[in-house]
């Protein structure tokens, strides 16, 4: 601020001390402006930078205020009288006093400091630490005009000065402290808290220049003050810092208490060797205070570790809790359950284990969503909850698979296994309607096991029974479960090595021309005998080979096998044909037909002299997907023949579709004996005539007697298959049968291949029921 003109003039040294303070001021003043706009456009952590901007205006006041109070003297006369001086300087070290508490505490609550007192505190006492250390170095190296190696002058003591001398290394050392914690993205905070250092220095200085007429002083304050301001200003976007986590981890603090504790080391040591060995009192209370300082750190360190430990404690105890509980059901889950198992149940009081499973579970996934499937999901937890007894664990194992782990025996359990199946079958209220569901479950005993994951596998095999028993039922491990599934196992493993190791065997069971019984044709059937096992049935061996994929494996070796005798018949003469049985699983693939055709081709073995035989349960579960498999062989020119027709799985509006050639009557519709010997098996009859209407070769299965097969001839049959005619045989065996029961000059009684149908089956069908229509009229 310039002087007014018409004041008497001053002293040479009292002019520029004025303009220095006052034009600093007034440089500052457009930072403390950005300060306040700043912290406004803050949001919710704007505290912090509003009390920065507030101590900022506190600081700026001071040289202001001497300014207009050197105005004063001036106009009064001012003669460079030293109690004028001090009260200048006592003004601006007001300003300093009381800006650096509010600077201080307005950097403590910046947004990347920290959000809880805890983290304030030791930010607080870290500052204050080295505050402390950096006042005993100033102290004796500057202050002191016995021992500093930078004496200022002695001319009398001014109190607000020296409060404020004592107040700016703390506000230093906070400030040094919060700098040296910030990380890069949090560099607005160290340019405020050094700024703000900056701000208080500047303003100490000029009041201890004032007051001692320190030129240099007054100059280094006027530069320092704007500097600090302007660099609190420059882009303070405190919406970009991010806060502290509300418990961070604890640090030892050793270098914030080691760096101040060398530093007053130093400044004691450069005393006392220039006191003789004494130190004065200023020192001796500074020292005492960073001893009160370090020895409260040491003790908020403490707490903090403590409540570190408390947390983490916390923390595991829930993670704990996650780990061995269903998020979806509330329920415990498979890790839970092994741990209440091994816990409790080892050694510990009778105990039972139920696996439960819910049957049809993934059709609800498929078709109405997981939405509704979770809804199924934690109404089951939740009637699991409210079924069971006190103490009884539940768990969800995964998927829909539960497990209910009772401490009872098993007949009490199977009591309560029963109440539960009941309560599990009702219908779910799920958000797309009501959803239907039955369970099956599987008890085991803990006493009949060895260990955990032995009753578990109990369990697993009984709820496996009762899936296979027709599921919706309830049943208990026996050791016939152990037997059974130790013989499932070694017969699959056995099975993957028969081929390779040659213990696989093609029979062919003859098919006869009723009534001459000529073979005109032959099924091939394989048969497997182990070196170890001995011979397998193959009703135990082929489920077997489905579930387990090696279908297609043993389908493709029979048809080679088959395929390559046919071959050798056909050379040698014989008008003689073959079938093969096919599984679904073999259909399924694309690439099934191009593989038949390639064995065709490898063998040299026309297609009409092959059938490929496939049961009526085969078809009547996947019919759309086999019907084009079926439809593509028997346009190669092979034949199709429905097997086990009339064991209860299809219906007459599935032959409107199906491209079948011959029909074979199921054994049990063979062995009919409700009627007199003189008439033909009532079914027989029917599946006879309809086959011939419809333009199909009927065979009969299953003939063990003379009587059957009376019976047979006189429904009208013409072929016939059963153990009466011969069991299968080998090749050699069935190329005997072939040479001596059929010349060469005879015509085969079934033409090797069935001419094209010109008349579509559904029609065929409509024909014989405009017939049946006829007839009851």
């Amino acid at each position: 601020m310039l002087l007014p003109s018409g004041l008497p003039a001053a002293a040479p040294l009292e002019r520029p001390l004025v303009l220095a303070a006052s034009v600093s001021a007034i440089v500052a003043l457009p930072g403390a402006w950005s300060l306040w706009r700043a912290a406004r456009a803050g949001g919710r952590s704007s505290r912090g930078p509003r009390l920065l901007a507030v101590g900022v205006v506190v600081v700026l006041a001071g040289p202001l205020l001497a300014t207009f109070a050197a105005v004063a003297f001036l106009a009064d006369g001012w003669q460079d009288d030293r109690h004028e001086r001090m009260m200048l300087g006592a003004l601006i070290a007001l300003g300093a006093i009381v800006g650096a508490p509010i600077l201080g505490w307005g950097l403590l609550r910046l947004p990347g400091i920290g959000d809880t007192p805890g983290v304030r505190t030791r930010h607080l006492l870290d500052g204050l630490t080295i505050g402390a250390a950096l006042f005993i170095c100033g102290w004796v190296f500057v202050v002191n005009p016995n021992s500093a190696l930078f004496p200022l002058p002695s001319r009398g003591g001014c109190v607000p000065i020296a409060v404020a001398a004592v107040l700016t290394p703390l506000t230093a050392g906070l400030a040094l402290t919060l700098s040296s914690r910030v990380q890069p993205p949090r560099r607005p905070i160290a340019r405020a808290a050094i700024g703000g250092a900056l701000a208080v220095v500047a303003e100490t200085a000029l009041g201890t220049g004032i007051c001692y007429g320190l030129t240099w002083m007054i100059l280094v304050g006027g530069g320092l003050l704007p500097l600090g301001v302007g660099l609190m200003a420059v882009r303070p976007r405190w919406r970009d810092v991010r806060a502290e986590l509300e418990l961070p981890a604890p640090t030892s603090g050793l270098l914030t208490a080691l760096t101040p504790v060398f530093a007053i080391l130093v400044a004691t040591t450069y005393q006392a060797s220039r006191n003789e060995g004494t130190l004065d009192l200023p020192t001796i209370i500074a020292g005492m205070v960073v001893g009160l300082l370090l020895v409260a750190r040491q003790q908020l360190g403490y707490l903090d570790v403590k409540r570190y430990a408390t947390r983490l404690a916390d923390s595991e105890r829930h993670f704990r809790e996650l780990a061995h509980t269903d998020p979806l059901t509330g329920l415990s889950n498979r890790r839970g359950l092994l741990r209440t198992l091994f816990e409790d149940a080892v050694g510990g009081p009778p105990c039972t284990l139920l696996a439960i499973d819910l049957d049809g579970f993934k059709n609800v996934n498929d078709m109405r969503g997981h939405d509704v499937g979770d809804d199924v999901l934690v109404e089951v937890g939740q009637r699991l909850r409210l079924n069971l007894r006190p103490g009884d664990v539940a768990a969800r194992l995964g998927g829909d698979e539960f497990a209910v782990l009772m401490w009872a025996r098993p007949t009490e359990a199977m009591l309560v296994a029963d109440r539960l199946l009941g309560v599990l079958c009702r219908p779910y209220q799920a958000r797309q309607g009501m959803v239907y569901l039955s369970a099956s479950i599987g008890l085991a005993g803990c006493k009949e096991a060895d260990s955990v994951p032995m009753l578990m596998r109990n369990a697993d095999l009984a709820l496996r029974f009762a899936k296979q028993r027709g599921k919706n039922r309830v049943e208990e491990y026996s050791q016939e479960y152990d037997e059974w599934l130790r013989r499932r196992t070694t017969v699959e493993h056995e099975l993957r090595g028969a081929i390779e190791r040659d213990e696989l065997r093609v029979v062919f069971q003859p098919v006869v021309s009723l009534p001459s019984m000529r073979p005109i044709g032959a099924e091939a059937l394989m048969r497997w005998h182990h070196p170890e096992l001995g011979t397998i049935n193959p009703d135990e061996f082929i489920p077997i080979a489905e579930d387990s994929g090696l279908i297609v494996q043993l389908g493709t070796w029979v048809l080679n096998e088959a395929c390559r005798q046919l071959a050798r018949w056909l050379a040698d003469g014989h008008d003689v044909w073959v079938s093969v049985n096919v599984s679904p699983r073999e259909l399924h693939p694309a690439e099934y037909v191009t593989r038949v055709a390639d064995v065709l081709r490898s063998h040299r073995v026309p297609a009409s002299r092959l059938v490929f035989e496939v049961t009526e349960q085969a078809v009547a579960t996947d019919l759309e997907e086999l019907k084009a498999r079926l439809a593509a062989l028997r346009d190669m020119g092979a034949r199709i023949a429905l097997d086990d027709f009339g064991s209860g799985y299809s219906s007459l509006g599935q032959l409107r579709h199906l491209p079948v050639d011959i029909l074979k009557i199921d054994h049990s519709l063979v062995w009919d004996t409700g009627v007199r010997e003189s008439q033909p098996a009532p079914m027989v009859d029917v599946v006879v005539r309809m086959g011939h209407r419809l333009g199909l070769e009927v065979i009969a299965e299953g003939i063990t007697d003379k009587a059957q097969r009376a019976t047979v001839e006189r429904a009208g049959c013409r072929f016939g298959q059963g153990s009466l005619f011969g069991w299968g045989v080998p090749a050699e065996h069935m190329e005997a049968l072939l040479a001596s029961a059929q010349p060469a000059h005879v015509p085969p009684v079934i033409p090797p291949a069935l001419p094209a149908q010109t008349t579509p089956l559904s029609q065929k069908l409509g024909e014989v029921d405009s017939a049946a229509e006829m007839r009851k009229s």
